[in-house]
């Protein structure tokens, strides 16, 4: 695998900012992923200042788990890309399933986020994810493309580091079932069919997808072993340390 692998914690609405700082401790302690891993931890907003100040100097990264895509205004209840690097976010998830879901995330605004994400030098990990119905019927491929091609639309990236895909089948989160390896990798495989499409192939061999969608510490090794997977999108299995660290020390081979 010559891309480095990004194992990624999301918390969703949990942690207080003790609760947080604890977790992050129990992650510090077992540190020795940083040859050949990314890892990186998104707390909730009332929790992002104090992450910060404790991952100062260390090689675990932080994240943000939504911004608007306005620099300031009257936009009561949002917090903007300038306030999300103020806080030293280095990612913000976008077009999490969750936010199109309960808050009418529509592909049209998730593209207004990468693009403000990016010019404001961070890294946009862009969600995208069928429903079980759609997958029944066989319409996944193009659910996804819709998904990707309406937010990367005129996006330009001059870094295989600049931005992230996660695949998440929205009928996987928090369900406790999950795509096989492989079909994961199917999938997987088509979204970098789709970014060779707009970026080239060579920039879309250099660009990670992650796969998310009740990923755990028993299933890790088998997504990770997978050629085209290139991390985890995680989600109640980074709640705990003990969880997450499994998740990280992932048994596949890095070559």
């Amino acid at each position: 695998m010559s891309r480095i692998p990004l194992l990624a914690g999301n918390w969703k609405m949990h942690k207080t900012q003790r609760e947080a700082l604890d977790l992050v401790e129990g992650l510090l302690e077992a540190r020795g992923w940083e040859r050949d891993r990314e890892v990186l931890v998104c707390p909730p907003f009332t929790a992002l200042y104090v992450v910060a100040q404790r991952l100062h100097n260390t090689s675990l990264k932080l994240g943000c788990q939504n911004v608007h895509w306005e620099t300031r205004g009257a936009l009561t209840g949002e917090v903007s890309p300038v306030m999300a690097r103020d806080a030293k976010c280095d990612y913000v998830i976008i077009g999490h399933s969750e936010r199109r879901q309960h808050f009418g995330e529509t592909d049209a605004n998730c593209h207004r986020k990468v693009a403000a994400v990016l010019e404001h030098g961070m890294r946009p990990i862009l969600c995208c994810g069928e429903t079980l119905e759609e997958r029944e019927n066989g319409q996944t491929r193009e659910k996804v493309a819709t998904q990707v091609r309406a937010a990367l639309h005129n996006i330009h990236v001059s870094d295989g580091n600049d931005l992230v895909i996660a695949y998440e089948p929205i009928w996987a989160i928090g369900t406790g079932k999950n795509d096989t390896p492989e079909e994961a990798n199917k999938t997987i495989a088509m979204i970098r069919g789709l970014l060779a499409e707009q970026f080239g192939e060579g920039m879309a061999r250099r660009l990670r997808i992650l796969y998310g969608g009740s990923v755990k510490p028993d299933n890790i090794d088998g997504f990770m072993s997978q050629p085209d997977i290139d991390g985890a999108l995680v989600g109640g299995a980074s709640l705990e340390a003990e969880s997450f660290l499994r998740i990280v020390h992932f048994n596949a081979v890095l070559t």
